[in-house]
């Protein structure tokens, strides 16, 4: 199969992850749980996998790391923790249903930050008009998951940072692709998952917590810290890690960071932004087919995506699908995005590319989609 649906997971991973959560269910237990070698060594795997964590994302050290079950579980500790029931938030009009649901669910007020698709400039004014006293947060994915749209997140965080508001970040489509650098942004909080750009299992995600920030724990219990207390403990990261670690996720995930950190997020980024142009014009040359791509593919990562007029995008979905292509079609988990961009009716077809896809890849989606069309 040709797997071009990386937004979703990174099928593809290294095989130093499966080989590393292999080991880890055959040689450890649970961090913080006992002084033995098997709980010894999993302190000291979660322990790298922090570090490495913070080192590449620009953190002091590495009790700024938690680790979560997703991107979504991420975001949901980070929200919850600085947003009041009916409190005020501006977000990007971009944002997936891992931002919009929680603000739903605390009946936030909620102002987003529209403009067209990949026009930056257009985003900071919204954010600028909109960023104002009374506000409790930001909220700025970085990629949107529809359209691989960069958005200004320096800008933004530097609006945030004059007007002290403070900022969430969803790098859910950009770490280990973009640059990211908790210290120079200043954000509060920055969530991302395991299994995408950092090529770690399902299973596994990362909030980074900005300085000063004492998050509220969605979760109480055990956390191998201070047993005699009836409260959370009120230190990082153990006050938002309740329960046992998935050490084998998380063994696979500090695999899949030294993966990425070994090509270089600026070697990834490249080759998935050639791949994503190279897909964006072959496309174009099909008649009837609208790209949702920016000349040279400017402000836009490993994303793109198109529909046909008169076809339903899940039909074209399911014909790729059984030529042995997988992509992803509909509305992906983002309406917002899509209203945003003048696509909610319909819904896009998303090609999504990681380090592991290759240019004859994209030529046989291009080939797919046009063989498609003739039938």
């Amino acid at each position: 199969m040709i797997y071009l649906d990386s937004a979703a997971t990174t099928f593809q991973k290294p095989p130093a992850v499966g080989r590393a959560m292999t080991e880890a269910l055959a040689s450890m237990s649970s961090p913080g749980r006992g002084g033995h070698p098997l709980a010894m060594r999993a302190a000291d795997t979660a322990f790298r996998c922090r570090t490495e964590l913070a080192e590449l994302f620009g953190l002091d050290g590495p009790e700024g790391v938690a680790f979560t079950l997703n991107a979504t579980h991420a975001l949901n500790i980070a929200i919850k923790s600085l947003v009041p029931p009916g409190g005020r938030v501006v977000i990007s009009g971009y944002e997936h249903n891992a931002v919009t649901r929680p603000l739903t669910a605390l009946k936030a007020k909620v102002s987003a930050a529209g403009g067209p698709l990949f026009d930056q400039e257009a985003a900071i004014r919204a954010f600028d008009e909109l960023i104002a006293p009374g506000v409790d947060v930001v909220i700025c994915n970085h990629v949107s998951n529809v359209f691989g749209f960069v958005q200004p997140v320096e800008k933004v965080a530097a609006l945030c940072r004059s007007r002290g508001v403070p900022l969430i970040v969803d790098a859910s489509q950009s770490a280990g692709i973009l640059p990211i650098n908790m210290k120079s942004l200043g954000a509060a909080y920055i969530a991302m998952p395991g299994h995408k750009g950092l090529y770690g299992p399902q299973g596994t995600g990362v909030l980074l917590c900005g300085d000063g920030q004492i998050p509220r724990p969605l979760l109480e219990g055990g956390t191998g810290s201070i047993s005699l207390s009836q409260e959370m403990p009120d230190f990082l990261p153990d006050r938002i890690e309740a329960g046992t670690h998935n050490m084998p996720g998380i063994a696979g995930l500090l695999a899949g960071i030294r993966f990425v950190r070994r090509q270089g997020t600026q070697a990834i980024l490249r080759h998935e932004h050639a791949l994503t142009c190279r897909t964006a014009e072959s496309l174009r040359r099909l008649p009837g087919v609208e790209v949702f791509a920016h000349p040279g593919c400017l402000a836009q990562a490993g994303v793109v995506s198109f529909r046909v007029p008169g076809r339903d995008v899940e039909t074209v979905g399911e014909a790729l699908a059984r030529r042995g292509i997988a992509v992803r079609a509909g509305l992906h988990c983002a309406p917002l995005a899509h209203r945003t961009a003048g696509t909610l009716d319909t819904g896009t077809v998303r090609v999504s590319f990681s380090a592991f896809n290759t240019p004859q890849e994209a030529d046989r989606l291009a080939e797919a989609v046009g063989d498609i069309l003739r039938r």
